[in-house]
């Protein structure tokens, strides 16, 4: 119950941050470190930081973010996955 509540935390606040980043590119203000957007991915934010780069067409030129994000995801989902059959003692 927790992993799930700390993934929907980190998916909604990647999300959030991503569409902050695209409003300030488009405003001409400060930018969101790079670095700063793929830690939040790499922390599980993946899905949520995918998600807002579709919608709102943010970093997706970027092969850093065009491939990383989606790779991430794979990844994550497979620890997921793997956590999970461990968990119900599955082999």
């Amino acid at each position: 119950m927790l992993t799930a509540v700390y993934l929907a935390a980190v998916n909604l606040l990647a999300f959030i941050v991503f569409a902050a980043d695209k409003r300030r590119a488009l405003h001409n203000e400060w930018r969101i470190p790079e670095k700063t957007l793929l830690l939040l991915a790499l922390a599980g934010g993946s899905a949520g930081a995918y998600l807002s780069m579709r919608l709102f067409r943010h970093k997706t030129r970027k092969p850093v973010f065009a491939a990383g994000i989606p790779v991430m995801i794979a990844v994550q989902a497979a620890l997921l996955i793997a956590a999970a059959v461990k968990q119900r003692g599955l082999p």
